[in-house]
C-alpha cells in the first residue's frame, strides 16, 4: 500500500511538472522554427547578392559566418518581441491553473498571424535590398498613400513572383506546424492534473520566470547594461554587404516606424540654425556685410547681353545610372544615343543626384534643393511657392508643361508642380487606355511622340517653352512594348529596358529634329536616381552617380567635358546661365559653366554622402561616420587620419541641410523679398 502511495505521489510530481513545462516547451519549438525561417531569409538574401563579397581581399568566410552569428542575434530579438504576449497569456492561465481551447487557439491565431508578417517584410526585403541596397525601413510608410499604385506595380513584375510564392510556402508552412504544435501540447481533452491545490504554482513560476529572464535577453540583444542591441551594433566590419546582412528587416523596419513616430514634429538639427547659415553663405561665396534679401542664400545673377529665348527640354530619365554607360565603363553598350549626345555636347561626368528616390531627383533638378532627410517636400500639408526653374521661366515668358508615362498624382508630384509655375500636366489619364502597359503607364516612345503635338502648338504661341519628362520603362515591372524592334538577345530584361530607354529618346531627338523650334532649343538629359549596381559602400555611388548632358545644335558649338563635381541642384542655374538671363537664384545650386563647388552632397533617409574629388564620406544617423577613397573602390576607413577633411566635409552637407531645413520652416523658399 505505502509502495502503490508513494508511485502515485511520484507520478502526480512529474505530471505537475510537465503541465509547468508544458507552456514553455511549446513556445520553445515555435521560437525554434522562427529562427530557421529567418536564417532561409538570411540565406536567400547572401545567395542573391553574394557577388558584393568580391571586392573584399580576404576572410570573406569568416565575415559571412560572423553576418550569420550577428543575424542570430537580431532574429532572437524579433523572436522575442513575436513571443512576449503569448507568454505572459500562457504563463499567467498556467499559474491560474486555466486551461480552455480556445484560449490556446486564439494564442495560435495571434502568433501564426504576427510571424507571417514578419516573414512577408522578409520576402520583400529581399528585392527592396537588392535596388535599394538597404534593407527596408519607415520610408515605406510614404508610399502608403499610393498602396494600389504600388502594388500594381509589384504584382506587375514577374521578378517578384517567387519572392510571394516563397512567402504563401513560408506562411502556410509555419501554420501547419502552429496547428500540430497546439494539438500535441494542448488537445482538446487536456486538463491540468489532479493534485494538491497550489501543487502546480511553484514549479510554474520557477519555469516561467526563468523564460521570462532568456526572453528579457534575447529582446535586449545584448548583457551590456549601457544600452540595448542597435542598427549599429551590425556594423562590425568595413565592408557594407556583411555589416547588412547581420540585419533582420522586421528590426529596422519597425525600428524606423519608433524613430519616425520619435522624429514627428521634430526637425533635424545637425547645427544651429545661425552656424549653418553663415556656412552656406561662405560656401556660396556671398559677401556677408552684404545681405540684400530676406532670404539669406539668395543672389542677384547679372548677365551681359540680351537673354537667349531658347526652348528648354528637360529629360529625367528613370533609373539611369552613369553605370548603364559605356563612357563610364559599363561592359555593355547599352545607350548608343546618350554616348551620341554626350560626345556633342556639354558633359558633366561627376554629376551626382541628390537622393535614392523619384521625388529627390525632381526636387533636386526642378527647385535645385535636396530634401532633407526622411522629410518629403512635395507631400508637405503647406504647399510653398518654390523659385524654381518652371516659376522664374515662367516669369520670363516661357509656356511650362511637364510629362509623365503614368499617374502625375504619384508621390503628389502633380499638384505640387501646379502651384509651382507649372501650366500643364500630362500623365496617364491624358493617354488612350490600350496604350497603358502597366502601372507605369505607357512606354517611353509613346510618351515622347504624344507630346510633339503639344509641344508644336507651344511654340505656335509664340513664346519659349519649358517642357519637362519624367520617363518610366526603365523602373519595373519591365514591360517593353511588342513594336520595339531592336530587342538585343542574351541580355537580362533590366538591361534590355536600358536599351529601349535610350532607343525611345534617339526616336524622340529624331522627330524633334524635323520641327521647327528644334534649333533653337537646349536639351538637358539627367536621370531621377541611378541604381544598385555592385555596391562598395552602404550608400552605393551607383545610386547618386548620374548622366548629365546639356545639348543643343544651336547654342552649344563645341563639345566640352567637365570632370569638376556637379549635382541634381545645379541644373536650373545652369540653365539660366546657358539662356543669359538675368534673375535671382534663391537656391543652394551654382551655375556649373561660371562656378565651382568644393563637394556635392546627398543623403537618404539615415545617412549623408559628401564626395571631394578623391574622398567618400558616409555620416550615419547612428554616428558611424567613414571616409573612403571612392576613386579606387577602396573599402578601407581613412577617417582617422584625415579628421579635419572628413570634418569639412561634414559641415558642408550639414550647414546646406540645415539651411534647406530653415528656408522651408520659414517660408522663404520663393521669390526673394527685398528687405526694406
Amino acid at each position: 500500500m505505502d509502495e502503490k502511495m508513494t508511485t502515485e505521489k511520484k507520478n502526480d510530481s512529474q505530471d505537475v511538472w510537465g503541465a509547468a513545462f508544458r507552456h514553455i516547451k511549446y513556445l520553445g519549438l515555435v521560437y525554434g522554427v522562427g529562427m530557421v525561417f529567418f536564417t532561409l531569409y538570411r540565406l536567400s538574401l547572401f545567395l542573391v547578392n553574394y557577388k558584393q563579397l568580391a571586392p573584399i581581399p580576404s576572410g570573406r568566410i569568416s565575415l559571412v559566418l560572423q553576418a550569420f552569428v550577428m543575424g542570430f542575434r537580431f532574429d532572437t530579438v524579433i523572436s522575442g518581441y513575436l513571443l512576449g504576449i503569448p507568454f505572459l497569456v500562457l504563463s499567467l492561465a498556467a499559474l491560474a491553473g486555466f486551461y480552455r481551447h480556445y484560449l490556446h487557439r486564439a494564442v495560435t491565431i495571434y502568433l501564426g498571424l504576427l510571424y507571417s508578417l514578419a516573414f512577408a517584410i522578409c520576402c520583400v526585403d529581399i528585392p527592396y535590398f537588392g535596388y535599394t541596397n538597404t534593407h527596408l525601413s519607415a520610408v515605406l510608410l510614404n508610399w502608403f498613400n499610393n498602396a494600389d499604385f504600388l502594388l500594381k506595380m509589384t504584382i506587375q513584375e514577374k521578378s517578384y513572383w517567387g519572392f510571394f510564392l516563397a512567402f504563401f510556402l513560408l506562411a502556410g508552412l509555419f501554420w501547419f506546424l502552429l496547428i500540430k504544435f497546439r494539438k500535441r501540447f494542448f488537445p482538446v481533452n487536456w486538463k491540468r492534473p489532479v493534485g494538491r491545490r497550489f501543487s502546480h504554482v511553484l514549479p510554474t513560476f520557477g519555469v516561467s520566470f526563468i523564460f521570462l529572464l532568456l526572453l528579457f535577453i534575447g529582446v535586449r540583444g545584448r548583457l551590456a547594461i549601457k544600452s540595448p542591441i542597435r542598427v549599429g551594433t551590425a556594423y562590425f566590419s568595413a565592408y557594407s554587404f556583411p555589416n547588412q546582412l547581420g540585419l533582420n528587416p522586421v528590426f529596422t523596419f519597425f525600428r524606423g516606424v519608433l524613430d519616425e513616430r520619435q522624429l514627428k514634429g521634430q526637425e533635424i538639427s545637425l547645427l544651429d540654425d545661425e552656424t549653418a547659415i553663415r556656412q552656406a553663405r561662405e560656401y556660396l561665396g556671398l559677401d556677408p556685410a552684404n545681405r540684400p534679401f530676406l532670404s539669406p542664400i539668395a543672389r542677384q545673377v547679372k548677365t551681359a547681353g540680351e537673354p537667349v529665348a531658347a526652348n528648354v527640354v528637360l529629360v529625367i530619365m528613370e533609373s539611369m545610372a552613369a553605370a548603364r554607360m559605356e563612357r563610364y565603363g559599363c561592359p555593355y553598350s547599352l545607350t548608343p544615343n546618350l554616348e551620341r549626345l554626350a560626345g556633342n555636347g556639354y558633359t558633366f561626368d561627376r554629376a551626382y543626384g541628390a537622393g535614392p528616390h523619384t521625388y529627390n531627383g525632381i526636387f533636386a533638378v526642378l527647385f535645385s534643393f535636396c530634401a532633407v532627410k526622411r522629410q518629403h517636400p512635395m507631400k508637405a500639408v503647406s504647399m510653398l511657392s518654390y523659385a524654381s526653374l518652371p516659376a522664374t521661366l515662367k516669369e520670363n515668358g516661357y509656356n511650362t508643361a511637364y510629362f509623365t508615362t503614368h499617374d502625375d498624382q504619384f508621390d503628389n508630384i502633380g499638384g505640387f508642380l501646379r502651384a509651382n509655375g507649372v501650366n500643364e500636366i500630362i500623365g496617364q489619364k491624358d493617354y488612350p487606355r490600350d496604350r497603358v502597359l502597366s502601372t507605369l503607364g505607357v512606354p517611353d516612345d509613346f510618351m515622347f511622340t504624344f507630346s510633339l503635338p503639344r509641344l508644336n502648338a507651344l511654340h505656335e504661341k509664340g513664346k519659349p517653352f519649358l517642357a519637362v519628362f519624367l520617363t518610366g520603362s526603365a523602373h519595373p515591372p519591365y514591360i517593353l512594348p511588342d513594336y520595339w524592334p531592336p530587342r538585343p538577345e542574351g541580355l537580362d530584361v533590366s538591361l534590355q529596358v536600358v536599351t529601349y530607354a535610350d532607343w525611345a529618346i534617339g526616336e524622340f531627338l529624331d522627330q524633334c529634329s524635323r520641327q521647327r523650334w528644334f534649333e533653337n532649343t537646349l536639351f538637358v538629359f539627367v536621370a531621377d536616381h541611378g541604381l544598385n549596381l555592385d555596391p562598395v559602400y552602404d550608400m552605393p555611388l551607383s545610386y547618386y552617380h548620374l548622366p548629365l548632358i546639356f545639348y543643343s545644335p544651336g547654342l552649344i558649338e563645341e563639345h566640352r567635358a567637365f570632370a569638376q563635381l556637379a549635382g541634381q541642384i545645379d541644373i536650373f542655374p545652369t540653365i539660366m546661365g546657358l539662356l543669359n538671363i538675368p534673375y535671382v537664384n534663391n537656391t543652394l545650386g551654382i551655375d556649373l559653366l561660371r562656378e565651382k563647388r568644393p563637394f556635392i552632397f546627398f543623403n537618404d533617409e539615415n545617412k549623408i554622402g559628401c564626395l571631394d574629388g578623391q574622398y567618400f564620406l558616409v555620416a550615419r544617423d547612428n554616428g558611424i561616420n567613414s571616409l573612403y577613397a571612392y576613386t579606387t573602390q577602396d573599402t578601407g576607413d581613412y577617417l582617422p587620419e584625415n579628421k579635419e577633411l572628413a570634418k569639412r566635409m561634414e559641415q558642408y552637407a550639414f550647414s546646406m541641410l540645415q539651411t534647406t531645413q530653415w528656408l522651408i520652416k520659414h517660408h522663404l523658399v520663393g521669390k526673394p523679398t527685398v528687405k526694406k
